[in-house]
């Protein structure tokens, strides 16, 4: 694997490449990084992956954030674009929206889709979850973030053999000083007054929607509102799994998406070498 520094719009976008043959890019969720897709970049070789850090997440630096889907949207185009080439693209949660998005947005960069716990639109609590984690930020309210941070990932964790400690540690150390987390929990907070629901008809791409059988904070009910907006899509459920399903059952999602992305209409994609 190696990583790398591209200047992309206004910011430093911090991304690791592995692999050679078709190209994949993956995006990672709320308060994480590249390094959530490890264990995929080192298992899928026979394709070229990339897996960058959102703005204010990880490497990548914030710029001229405005706490909206189309600038995160933006910086994944301009990575598809400068980077990596047209691939098709994996987003798990906050990455799984701005993945619908491009694709909406720009076709011919989106050779097809597969999205894990995602929503294309949020209710009121989310909303209010969302806010209150911004307002946590914004306020210099460290300690506070820190705990409320640990407490949303023992939330999202339902198998016992995962560390929780170590998870929430890797997730505080995506966010820093939590500005990038704030920018995109208000990105996700807008979807309860703008939708990306109705753009979603004109993603023509095939997509596969990954759900965790036990997943509260994206339940069933938002995969069925992708299936049934999307002109092209199949369903997959991970088992004994909660929202962050690459840590409670890694395998079974690791063999999901490698499934996809042989269904996906691989032959037709750009190949890239190392």
């Amino acid at each position: 694997m190696q990583t790398a520094t591209a200047v992309l719009n206004d910011i430093e976008t911090h991304y690791r490449t592995s692999g050679s043959g078709p190209a994949v890019v993956f995006v990672h969720g709320l308060a994480e990084d590249h390094r959530s897709w490890r264990r995929q970049q080192e298992e899928f070789t026979d394709h070229r992956t990339f897996a960058y850090d959102l703005r204010g997440h990880g490497g990548s630096t914030l710029g001229d954030a405005d706490g909206t889907l189309s600038q995160l949207r933006d910086d994944l185009l301009a990575f598809l674009t400068e980077v990596s080439g047209p691939a098709v693209c994996v987003g798990f949660s906050l990455g799984g929206t701005v993945v619908l998005s491009a694709a909406a947005r720009r076709p011919d960069l989106v050779k097809g889709l597969i999205v894990l716990a995602t929503s294309s639109v949020v209710g009121h609590t989310a909303a209010e979850f969302f806010h209150h984690r911004t307002e946590q930020v914004l306020a210099g309210d460290t300690d506070g973030m820190r705990e409320t941070l640990r407490k949303d990932t023992e939330a999202m964790l339902t198998s016992s053999t995962v560390d929780v400690s170590e998870v929430a540690a890797h997730r505080a150390a995506a966010i820093g000083d939590g500005l990038g987390y704030a920018n995109a929990a208000t990105a996700m907070a807008g979807l309860r007054g703008n939708p990306l629901t109705s753009e979603l008809t004109s993603i023509n791409c095939p997509v596969t929607v990954i759900g965790a059988a036990n997943d509260s904070f994206c339940p069933r009910k938002a995969a069925d509102i992708l299936l049934q907006a999307l002109p092209q899509a199949t369903y997959e459920e991970i088992p004994n799994a909660g929202h962050l399903m690459n840590h409670d059952n890694p395998t079974t999602l690791t063999t999901k998406l490698r499934n996809a992305l042989t269904g996906s209409r691989s032959a037709d994609w750009p190949v890239i070498e190392r």
